[in-house]
């Protein structure tokens, strides 16, 4: 995984982008991806900037490999 870094039971990473449309572009295609998935991130847009954090819910807020799998789905998009 690219930038990613596990701390307090989550994995976290910053994108950044060149404005909000495109930042916004990125939120829709994770969404899809995400639904699929059913896991879904904490996530939190600021212009063009979106910040992911991946925990899982149901296995008590640890990271585990659902949310690795969702990480790594994260980077093939930008790739």
């Amino acid at each position: 995984m690219s930038n990613w870094t596990e701390s307090n039971n989550r994995l976290s990473q910053t994108f950044k982008f060149k404005n909000f449309i495109e930042a916004f572009g990125f939120m829709s295609q994770v969404a899809i991806i995400a639904e699929k998935m059913d896991h879904h991130p904490n996530w939190s847009n600021v212009y063009n900037q979106v910040t992911i954090e991946l925990t899982t819910h149901d296995a008590g807020n640890t990271v585990t490999d659902k949310d690795r799998t969702l990480a790594k789905a994260i980077d093939d998009l930008l790739a």
